[in-house]
């Protein structure tokens, strides 16, 4: 289907619907786990006029199956991380360059231009293993800074505080991306007043720390660099395209994703916005996978469209996902 409009083209509510219906089509037709869901759901022959119509594939899917669209091939397989014994997530990414123009588009709507920014990346455990989406899009943030401070630091924290230091003294923006633990590794070591970093916390304790809450890490990080908010990124294997929050744990989203929240003991059925639920997510830029998801995170969407997640659901919570897992 190569008539698509451009989704970052989306710019009323009109335009995000008619966006969803084409690509429903698609991938209803040519997205054979989509396909076949749909059709033993018996919603293959629903008229479908709005995108709170369409069906949201759960996320295990992509545990179990290939999901991608009939007679293309993979330009990469982006894996989520898991422990050991753990069946990760696989996302076969056909189009390379939709995600690579994705990521940069949205990074500087929320950021800036890129060349101005100086991008630091803490996060050992992503780089220890391969298939990391999240390492693929910093490696190119670097490349597309002008800075010749980016870099990343595996366990060399003491190379991190210095270069922190310099360009906090060249007053540059600057954005350290950290996996959890190892932020609180460092702060262990390394304190000072940097209030214009952007630190952007990528979650995850990976089994190296005792599990906190998400506020008392925020809190901790805020005194140890003396910034006002951490920053977060919702984003996962399965999209393309990625949320962020400037703190407060409350998301924005580009205009071709969206958050719709299912009633947790209904998975079929949406409720209405300030209600918590299940998170299902539309992501546009999903062209060539699937672009509507049932995740397994619990959340709750604002009036203004902004979202903030709660939670996830226990593997005993989750219903109406095991139709085709087997």
């Amino acid at each position: 289907m190569t008539n698509w409009k451009d989704f970052f083209e989306i710019k009323t509510e009109d335009d995000f619907n008619q966006q969803c219906l084409e690509i429903y089509q698609f991938q209803s037709q040519h997205c054979k786990i989509y396909r076949d869901y749909i059709r033993i759901l018996g919603k293959d022959k629903a008229p479908i006029e709005h995108y709170t119509q369409i069906p949201f594939l759960p996320i295990e899917f992509f545990k179990t199956q290939q999901v991608i669209t009939e007679g293309m091939e993979a330009e990469i397989v982006f894996s989520s991380s898991g422990t050991t014994g753990m069946i990760t997530s696989k996302h076969y990414v056909a189009d390379l360059n939709i995600y690579e123009r994705t990521f940069r588009r949205i990074f500087e709507d929320f950021y800036g231009p890129l060349s101005n920014i100086a991008v630091l990346a803490l996060l050992p455990s992503y780089l220890e293993r391969s298939g990391s989406s999240l390492i693929y899009m910093v490696d190119d943030l670097m490349e597309q800074s002008d800075q010749p401070e980016s870099n990343y630091f595996l366990y060399n924290h003491q190379e991190l505080y210095k270069t922190l230091v310099q360009l906090k003294n060249k007053g540059t923006k600057t954005i350290l991306f950290g996996v959890t633990y190892a932020l609180l590794d460092f702060i262990e070591q390394y304190a000072f007043d940097f209030p214009e970093l952007i630190i952007m916390e990528t979650g995850g304790m990976k089994g190296k720390r005792k599990e906190m809450v998400k506020e008392e890490i925020h809190q901790l990080l805020e005194k140890a660099f003396g910034v006002v908010g951490i920053h977060s990124e919702y984003g996962m294997t399965e999209l393309l395209s990625q949320g962020y929050s400037s703190g407060q744990g409350i998301f924005q989203l580009p205009k071709w994703m969206k958050i719709l929240i299912r009633d947790t003991n209904d998975p079929l059925s949406l409720i209405a916005s300030n209600k918590s639920g299940g998170i299902n997510v539309i992501d546009l830029a999903n062209r060539y996978s699937c672009s509507f998801i049932a995740t397994q995170d619990l959340g709750k969407v604002h009036a203004n469209g902004s979202f903030e997640i709660l939670g996830r659901f226990d593997q005993s919570d989750i219903r109406g996902c095991n139709l085709l897992v087997q």
